[in-house]
């Protein structure tokens, strides 16, 4: 009797997720959350192009004929272009002057610390956390004393002091990370400390500089309680352009909107094309 052979049953495995298909996960995820932080301004850009009728309809209609009315109105009702060069120049100097302080400071305070340096460092990251509303009777007080109210460069004054502390803290670590030997070598080769900050430590930093800049843009470019107290007729930004469209009788959404879509659209075309070096700036450390 010839010896049968019994077939072993093949064992079964599980599939486990592959790599790709994890990342597909994830970036459906990602998209996801981008899309819902992403709504409100697509609603927001829909809403202006609506009739106030559709603006304040309950539920929200998805569908609409599309109508200029409401932007019309808003570039008629005010000079957007006097609003605009405000917002533009009360966010381009002050971000500058803000750089022109912070770099010196943010340098000091990485290649020279003392024993109070910390406490500094503390100490200026404590004025951001104050509330303005803390601030605004002494602020207004001295604007007034000064007449400086209503006036464009005293706004941009008060922009600056106002991002200084986030501009010191991000270039102060960015240069942390900065190698010590690369400025060690220009001191021993002789080279003086404005060599060091223009031909050494700012082509080094450049990412860093240019997050830094962004953000200081977008915040003075955001900012409205300065603007709406300091401010009446010439100095007025966006910001307070936006504002106006809220009166006694209530909100006017469809107009509100439409001025809102023409405030944000021009800071967020400059985030879009600076995307990449806001990024790099954020994400980068320095040169290994």
């Amino acid at each position: 009797m010839s010896a049968q052979t019994i077939a072993k049953p093949r064992a079964t495995h599980t599939k486990k997720p592959t790599g790709a298909r994890t990342r597909w996960d994830l970036s459906a995820v990602a998209f996801l959350v981008a899309f819902l932080m992403f709504f409100p301004i697509l609603w927001m850009f829909l809403t202006g192009f609506k009739s106030e009728q559709d603006a304040i309809s309950i539920p929200p209609k998805l569908f609409f004929n599309l109508t200029l009315e409401s932007l019309t109105e808003v570039l008629a009702r005010s000079d957007y272009a006097k609003h605009m060069l405000n917002s533009v120049i009360a966010a381009l100097g002050s971000t500058v002057l803000a750089l022109l302080l912070a770099i010196p400071a943010a340098y000091a305070l990485a290649f020279y610390p003392t024993k109070r340096s910390n406490s500094t460092l503390l100490w200026i990251l404590s004025t951001k956390m104050m509330p303005p509303v803390g601030v605004i009777i002494p602020i207004y007080l001295i604007y007034r004393d000064l007449r400086w109210l209503d006036n464009i460069f005293a706004l941009l004054l008060m922009y600056a002091v106002m991002n200084l502390p986030v501009v010191i803290w991000t270039l102060f670590a960015y240069f942390k990370e900065l190698p010590q030997e690369i400025f060690e070598a220009a001191r021993v080769d002789g080279a003086s400390t404005w060599q060091e900050l223009t031909m050494l430590l700012l082509p080094l930093s450049t990412p860093a500089i240019a997050s830094s800049a962004l953000l200081a843009v977008i915040f003075a470019w955001n900012e409205t309680f300065w603007s709406l107290n300091l401010t009446t007729s010439d100095a007025t930004p966006l910001t307070v352009f936006v504002s106006s469209f809220k009166t006694a009788e209530g909100l006017f959404w469809a107009k509100m909107s439409a001025g809102s879509a023409l405030a944000v659209l021009p800071v967020m075309v400059l985030g879009w094309l600076a995307q990449r070096q806001l990024v790099r700036g954020l994400t980068l450390g320095a040169v290994k």
